[in-house]
């Protein structure tokens, strides 16, 4: 993994209309997983906020892979995952990639919190996942992005 990833501008101001597009990594070996959330955080988490990528991987070393390629806005983990969960792999990408977009991890249940700010993530949700919660999260990261980059 290379210490710094590529530049995305995609998310870095909003376009004349106000809307921020960003692009998502998301990454869970069950592709049940990748579609609730998919589902949860639909094309618009946010009114300001419009999703016009997602990259899905079923392995860390998708994940590692495309992070090294870059042009990625948010991140979705799931903690779950296996052999490699989603909680050390942030804990990983947050360690290595300068300037590492902003990671949601997801939990296993409420009370893994305390995974999610070892992991260094910036947001977590945990299972069931709520389409409210998990929307509001990936809006939240996407103008945080928008706000450093």
């Amino acid at each position: 993994m290379t210490s710094s990833h590529g530049t995305d501008t995609s998310a870095q101001a909003p376009e004349s209309d106000g809307i921020h597009r960003v692009s998502v990594l998301l990454y869970s070996d069950d592709v049940t997983t990748r579609d609730a959330v998919r589902a949860a955080a639909g094309r618009r988490p946010a009114r300001d906020v419009e999703i016009v990528r997602w990259h899905e991987c079923a392995t860390a070393e998708a994940v590692v892979e495309a992070m090294d390629a870059g042009g990625y806005d948010v991140v979705i983990l799931d903690g779950e995952a296996s052999p490699l969960g989603g909680l050390g792999l942030c804990r990983q990408l947050k360690n290595e990639i300068f300037e590492c977009p902003p990671i949601l991890v997801l939990t296993g249940r409420p009370q893994d919190g305390w995974l999610a700010g070892w992991s260094l993530a910036d947001e977590s949700v945990s299972h069931p996942l709520d389409p409210i919660v998990v929307s509001e999260a990936v809006a939240a990261l996407a103008r945080t992005r928008v706000a450093v980059g």
